[in-house]
């Protein structure tokens, strides 16, 4: 379990024209490549909205199946393409078929919280998404409602800035909403960690670059199940993890890697069992070489193998009724 959860499962995909409908044929060959599954018949849709963020009603459900998993596409449709991928190469493993899974994606949100084009100041971002956060919760509601509609029987959001806003989108929704921060939980519970320092408690470090909205309900969700966690101070975030991103914005590769790995050592000497990367723009940026990334997590990775597992158990609980 261990050796999971510290293996990183960076992924990239290449920048291309995506039609708005994808079918499964299009995962299944990346899969077959990646994954070394075999085909199988699921189907993933790329359902788009209208430029004002108003969804289609679909006239019947799209799927049928129990274990059907309904995405809810974040800010970055990137960062759903490579969650998909996850799906896929989980829900493949040892020969078996992917669940079914439909995805709802659009560009509303990037467009509401103007997080395209140059990197804003941390302060301006921070405004940019407490005054729009209503409409976001709004777009994400009606993504969720029209995967229920689908034929969604479980959700799945692959999206940390989303997750601040978890309880408000899953409001007088029945289905069964995965969250982040309870997968990585989970998952670090079974693995049984060590405490490396004297008070006896096992630190999980976390690195975000949205702590005002994601730092908070890691620490409640992790807590909850005995784990202490570690943030940067505002020193080091300042001085290190935001001139990171930075150098990353201006094509400086090198300059981001070097201060992220500052930034995981200056976590790693605060005696942290394992860091989490809680951002989409820090994955991917430390070379897949690089030994640093066994005491990193990507979150998504949890989130992806217990939205398969709840799959791989509705189908268990269905062939019992």
């Amino acid at each position: 379990m261990l050796e999971m959860l510290e293996r990183g499962i960076l992924m990239s995909v290449q920048t291309m024209n995506h039609p708005p409908f994808l079918t499964g044929d299009a995962f299944r060959k990346r899969t077959q490549t990646r994954c070394r599954g075999r085909a199988n018949s699921s189907t993933a849709l790329q359902l788009s909205s209208d430029e004002s963020g108003n969804y289609a009603e679909p006239c019947t459900s799209l799927l049928s199946q129990p274990n059907t998993i309904g995405v809810i596409g974040g800010v970055s449709l990137l960062s759903t393409l490579i969650f998909l991928e996850k799906l896929a190469c989980w829900g493949s493993r040892n020969g078996k078929e992917c669940p079914p899974f439909v995805v709802s994606s659009d560009p509303a949100l990037s467009k509401m919280l103007s997080l395209r084009g140059p990197l804003p100041s941390a302060r301006t971002r921070f405004d940019r998404i407490k005054l729009n956060q209503d409409l976001v919760i709004e777009n994400l509601r009606c993504k969720r409602n029209f995967l229920q509609q689908s034929g969604a029987r479980g959700l799945a959001m692959p999206c940390h800035l989303s997750h601040a806003w978890h309880s408000e989108i899953s409001e007088d929704s029945s289905l069964p909403f995965l969250h982040v921060g309870d997968c990585v939980a989970m998952e670090l519970k079974n693995a049984k960690l060590k405490p490396i320092h004297a008070a006896g408690i096992v630190r999980i470090g976390l690195l975000t670059t949205d702590s005002n909205f994601v730092a908070s309900y890691y620490q409640e969700r992790l807590q909850s199940q005995g784990f202490e966690v570690v943030l940067l101070d505002k020193a080091t975030e300042e001085h290190v993890l935001v001139p990171a991103m930075e150098a990353l914005y201006r094509k400086d590769i090198e300059g981001a890697r070097n201060l992220l790995r500052i930034a995981i050592h200056v976590l790693l000497v605060r005696a942290v069992n394992l860091v989490l990367l809680a951002s989409d723009d820090l994955l991917g940026v430390l070379p897949h070489n690089d030994p640093l990334l066994r005491k990193c997590i990507d979150p998504m990775d949890a989130l992806a193998r217990s939205t398969i597992h709840w799959a791989e158990t509705m189908v268990k609980v269905h062939e019992k009724l």
